[in-house]
Formats: structure tokens, C-alpha cells, sequence
């Protein structure tokens, strides 16, 4: 088991080495740079001439003119030997204290999301499964199917339309006006964690379908092979038989795909961000393409790839306890 796990922490470094260049790569494919962005901010509608050559000044002043490769050598060297993720140039600041005050609200909504979806669709799957072709099971796959195929900003625009017109009150933020810069007490938690079910609910909706038709699909799977029919033989009870072999079979599919619900939710998040005015890193890495403060967007970039890749690691071990021929294999 340490020699499995000790493999896949090893293949988790090296493919954050190729993601952190790849993460630069796309750092550096905007046309332009921030020297350009900040000169347009700085004298438009001033009236002054800015040349070539103080632009390429600007660019010098904040070490944009040195090689695509010591830039990045230095961007991560950074990260790995200090945690530092350069600076922030429009917010005139570091990129460390930008992302810090939103990555928690952040990995918050994700927590709440991956936790609406596996207490949905866990359950919700096994039990279509054993009422196979009963009226609720023919309900839920409707549900299923509308949870593929409506989009999330969709469903976000419903909710806040219900919100304002039925109830007079926005489902939109995730802090009151009055906690958004107070400090952290158990009253603002208690309010966040109010303003986290609407959009939790809104970024698991289609992860829940999906899971609740892979939970269902397994379990059917399981239910009719020759170890459970076995089992029923020697008259292990129906609950017993249910929850040791297939129910535990049908959440290994589950667990395996955790990093790509993570990954689903993360490419759903800054559209939903910005329909709800959530103030996550989605909204902020948009925001921040747009400024070309790359290394904002390239912190951001490489901080959710991190969270996928180590999730997928967690997975793995998770996935060895559960389903011991996986680490036979693996070894």
C-alpha cells in the first residue's frame, strides 16, 4: 500500500510540472501584456503621447521584458520555494492577498456542492436502482435528464427571477452587506453558510445527474451478478446483501470520478459566479484575463489544477481501501 501510494504522490509532482508550464504557456498567449493595458489606463483621455519607448519602460519597470523562460523559472520558483505567486499589477498588490480573500469562499462552495451531489445522487441512485421501472424511478431519470440538459446559469437565472419577484429578496452573494468585510465570528459563518445552498444547489445540479444515472447503472450492474444471487442463496438478508456487495461496488465509479465533478464544477463556476455575483476565483479569473494580470489568472489556473490533481490522488488512495485489487494492480 506504501509503494501504491508513494506512485501515484509521484505522478501528482510530475504532472503538476507539465500543468505549471502549460498554465504559462496560456499565460503568455493573450496578444500584449499588461505594460500595454496599464498605459492605456494611465494616459487615456490625458492628452498625452505615449510612445513605444514608454511602453517598453513600463514593461521594464515591471520585469515583463526578460525571456518567456526565466520568467517562468522565477514564477515558480517562487511558488515552491516561497508560496509566492508574483504580483498583482492592476490591484497594485500581491497575488497571494487577492486570491486569499477569495479562495476560502471558494473551496466553501465547492465543499457544499460535492456534498449536495453525493447525498443526492448516492442514495437517490441506489434506490432507483432496487425500484427499478417504478414510478419513481421513471421520475428521477426525468430528473436526471433535465439536470444534463438545462444548463446551470439557466437554472441560476430561474432561482434568482423566483427569488426577487416571489419572495423580494436575491439569492445572489454569498455574505450579507453587512459581514462582507467583517471579520470571521460565528455569526458570519452561520450567514455564509446560509447564502451557500442556492448556488450549491445551482453548481450541483448537473453533477447530480450525472452521478445519480452512474450510482443507478452500477447498482443494476452489480445487483445481477452471481456473488449477490449467491448470497440471497445462503439467506443473507435483502438490507445485509444490499449494502456489503452492491451498494459498496456502486460507489466506486463515484469516488473515481470525484476529480472530474470537481473539474465540472470549476468550468461552470465563473458563468454561474457572475449570473449570482458570487465573489470566488471564477469571477476573479475572468476579470483578470481581461485585465492582463496574468499572473493573477495564472495563480488561479494553477491553484484549481492543483485542487483537481490532489483530489484525484485522494481518490485513488480512497478508491485502494475500498476496492483492495486496485492496489494489486497498481503494485
Amino acid at each position: 500500500m506504501f509503494r501504491f501510494i508513494l506512485q501515484r504522490f509521484f505522478g501528482m509532482l510530475v504532472t503538476m510540472f507539465f500543468v505549471s508550464i502549460l498554465v504559462f504557456v496560456i499565460m503568455e498567449l493573450p496578444p500584449g501584456d499588461y505594460a500595454d493595458r496599464y498605459a492605456f489606463r494611465k494616459y487615456s483621455g490625458t492628452g498625452v503621447n505615449v510612445t513605444q519607448s514608454d511602453i517598453e519602460n513600463i514593461r521594464i519597470d515591471l520585469g515583463l521584458d526578460r525571456p518567456a523562460w526565466f520568467r517562468y523559472t522565477r514564477w515558480i520558483g517562487g511558488i515552491v520555494t516561497r508560496f509566492d505567486f508574483g504580483p498583482a499589477f492592476s490591484f497594485e498588490t500581491s497575488v497571494n492577498r487577492v486570491i486569499g480573500q477569495r479562495l476560502g469562499l471558494t473551496v466553501a462552495l465547492l465543499l457544499a456542492t460535492l456534498i449536495i451531489t453525493y447525498a443526492v445522487s448516492i442514495p437517490i441512485g441506489i434506490y432507483a436502482a432496487v425500484r427499478r421501472h417504478s414510478l419513481g424511478d421513471h421520475a428521477l431519470t426525468v430528473f436526471s435528464y433535465l439536470g444534463l440538459a438545462l444548463p446551470n446559469f439557466l437554472l441560476a437565472l430561474i432561482l434568482l427571477y423566483i427569488g426577487v419577484t416571489l419572495f423580494g429578496t436575491s439569492v445572489g452573494g454569498l455574505l450579507s452587506p453587512e459581514y462582507e468585510k467583517a471579520p470571521w465570528n460565528l455569526a458570519k459563518v452561520v450567514d455564509l453558510l446560509e447564502h451557500l445552498f442556492v448556488p450549491a444547489v445551482v453548481l450541483a445540479w448537473s453533477a447530480t445527474a450525472f452521478q445519480l444515472q452512474t450510482v443507478r447503472a452500477t447498482m443494476l450492474d452489480e445487483i445481477n451478478k452471481l456473488s449477490v444471487t449467491a448470497a440471497r442463496a445462503r439467506g443473507v438478508s435483502e438490507r445485509k446483501l444490499l449494502f456489503k456487495y452492491p451498494a459498496r461496488l456502486a460507489i466506486n465509479p463515484v469516488v473515481s470520478t470525484i476529480s472530474f465533478d470537481i473539474n465540472r464544477i470549476f468550468s461552470e463556476l465563473p458563468i454561474v459566479a457572475l449570473v449570482l455575483g458570487l465573489p470566488e476565483l471564477g469571477e476573479l479569473l475572468i476579470r483578470s484575463y481581461l485585465d492582463l494580470d496574468m499572473f493573477v489568472a495564472g495563480a488561479i489556473l494553477l491553484m484549481l489544477t492543483f485542487m483537481i490533481v490532489f483530489v484525484n490522488f485522494l481518490s485513488d488512495i480512497l478508491l485502494a481501501f475500498l476496492d483492495p485489487r486496485i492496489k494489486l494492480e497498481g503494485g
